[in-house]
């Protein structure tokens, strides 16, 4: 009996002060243990697709253990694919609160849960498994085709194919081109389409004998990792009969999907209003447009209305606001302007002056990824300007001579030797541990209409001017027509970004990560120095990783690349020097 009052007291009075509160162990079993006051609503970890022909895999090793802080970039499990044991990486600050699948499964779903993770400041011991007291099923949904009713098995001799994920970080492409047409027959290693990835356009091969029956996807079209994209079937059938399925969702989407229970519509709202809270902000927005809180759906936690939620409910559904009786009651004086509440009334219908572009998956991915490194990364900055007046007389001369050599190309070379001179610049930061690289393979930033990318220059220290030209050239072309390979731009130890081409003087770059360091080079300016002689400066703005990077460190790679810069004449265009 006292039990039950003590969870009553806590559960009707105490929750309208605070949204959370987390209790002591020994304290929780003193009342009833209700999810909204004492749970945390855990964020799902799916079984991911680490390689384009994945559909299941094992989980060979947690390297995280529940509690455990997980930063941008760690490694939280092994996992065995069709093809090798890779490392699944997350890209979110969180904790690991809940392993569902332990060490050693087999035979895992794509998209089946496998773990919790909550943010770093909750309480990770009292995470709660989606759906409460339907957490098997929903645990198991993925695992079991019945679960989904949409996708059906194909029938015995045809294949339905999935969007493949063409990089770890994928979560959805588009279809740029189709290679085959309905009816083509597909030998192993076949491209079959183009795809625009996260990062760049890829070519989507397959690995089995067949032919192609029927595109469920047009070109142009954007699709999510898993969902259906075309359906196969063994060389001798008739490609004409396939079955086409009822639809191209994902089973592992489809079940997910289907997983929360409904909220009861049966009352009107009235038992979701009940259990939603509310501040006073939001209350007086509710009572401003004379709104009913069950009406909205609240996505705060646990089941807290939030202040963007009536907005959105307010401009989707038009509402207009009402008179408040507290506006009726003022005096007489104020009247005039109470009775009245002037709305600002929405712009005519008309054309709109603006146009919407939608962000390309590139961009996205460029603004997330810049995003965490300016935030995890802690930066530091140290400039230095560079006398170029030799180098452009060097260019000059070889110009003279039919060879056409940028600035850039110097500058690439000039960071190739002095990172061999500074080895503790040519370095990457992985899980609290710096990496010190024995290549110096340097990234170029090249911008394309799609977004920046950074193709790399492979042992750039071996390589002559002439050499490392044409790489840029190559590199560069490759980059704007969307056809590099991923090995041609994933990794590198070092990166250059060169905006003296469009006139800027001086900037500073943000770090890649996991590299340590970034150079920013500027365009050169005319100055007049103390004897009053024009000469070219150029100015050179290394960003690095404090973590990894001491300022005496900076100042040294700094020095010697203004050196090499300086006096390039004992450079020729056939060797290294």
């Amino acid at each position: 009996m006292i039990r039950s009052t003590v969870g009553f007291f806590s559960s009707k009075y105490s929750y309208n002060l605070v949204s959370r509160f987390v209790l002591p162990v020994k304290y929780q079993q003193l009342c009833f243990h209700t999810s909204r006051l004492l749970d945390v609503k855990g964020r799902e970890i799916f079984m991911p697709s680490l390689s384009p022909t994945m559909e299941s895999g094992t989980i060979v090793k947690w390297i995280k253990k529940e509690g455990d802080p997980i930063q941008p970039g760690d490694a939280l499990a092994d996992i065995q694919t069709d093809k090798a044991v890779m490392t699944f990486e997350t890209e979110e600050e969180s904790v690991l609160a809940k392993i569902i699948v332990p060490e050693g499964t087999k035979d895992i779903k794509v998209g089946t849960l496998i773990a919790l993770t909550v943010e770093p400041d909750e309480d990770w011991k009292s995470v709660e498994m989606p759906g409460a007291s339907k957490t098997t099923s929903t645990a198991s949904a993925p695992v079991t085709p019945s679960s989904s009713t949409e996708v059906s098995e194909p029938p015995s001799g045809q294949v339905n194919v999935a969007m493949p994920a063409l990089s770890p970080t994928m979560t959805s492409g588009t279809i740029v081109k189709w290679l085959k047409k309905e009816g083509d027959e597909i030998s192993p290693g076949d491209a079959v389409a183009e795809i625009q990835t996260d990062k760049a356009v890829m070519t989507f091969e397959m690995e089995d004998e067949a032919i192609l029956a029927k595109y469920l996807v047009k070109e142009g079209s954007q699709v999510e990792v898993g969902q259906l994209i075309a359906i196969t079937v063994e060389k001798g059938m008739d490609w004409k009969s396939a079955v086409i399925p009822t639809s191209t969702k994902s089973p592992a989407k489809a079940s997910s999907v289907s997983a929360p229970p409904k909220p009861a519509a049966s009352d009107g709202g009235q038992t979701s209003s009940k259990e939603q809270i509310y501040g006073l902000a939001v209350k007086r927005l509710l009572e401003e447009y004379g709104i009913n809180s069950g009406a909205v759906k609240g996505s705060g936690r646990p089941n807290r209305l939030l202040k963007s939620d009536v907005l959105a409910y307010i401009e989707s559904n038009n509402v207009q606001r009402v008179s408040l009786k507290a506006d009726k009651g003022r005096s007489a004086d104020k009247q005039a302007s109470t009775t009245k509440v002037h709305v600002p009334s929405p712009p005519k219908s008309g054309p709109s002056s603006y146009k919407d572009y939608e962000v390309s998956n590139i961009r996205a991915v460029i603004a997330k990824r810049l995003g965490e490194s300016k935030s995890s990364i802690p930066h530091s900055y140290a400039s230095i300007d560079i006398n170029v007046d030799k180098l452009n007389e060097l260019r000059s001369e070889f110009k003279a001579e039919s060879i056409k050599l940028s600035v850039n190309d110097f500058v690439i070379q000039a960071v190739a030797h002095s990172l061999m001179q500074c080895p503790n610049i040519n370095t990457l930061y992985k899980n609290d541990q710096i990496i010190r690289m024995q290549n110096v393979d340097i990234s170029v930033a090249v911008s394309t209409p799609t977004g920046l990318i950074t193709p790399i220059i492979f042992n750039t220290a071996t390589k002559s001017l002439t050499d490392i030209s044409n790489d840029v050239k190559t590199l560069a072309d490759k980059a704007r027509k969307g056809a590099l390979k991923p090995n041609e731009f994933q990794g590198g130890t070092f990166t250059i970004s060169n905006l003296g081409m469009f006139g800027i003087k001086e900037f500073s770059a943000i770090i890649n990560p996991p590299q340590t360091a970034i150079l920013a080079v500027g365009t050169g300016r005319d100055v007049l120095d103390t004897s009053l002689r024009k000469k070219s400066l150029m100015c050179a703005t290394l960003s690095y990783d404090s973590r990894a990077i001491s300022e005496d460190q900076a100042a040294n790679f700094l020095s010697i690349l203004r050196s090499r810069l300086e006096n390039p004449s004992f450079r020729s265009v056939g060797s290294n020097y």
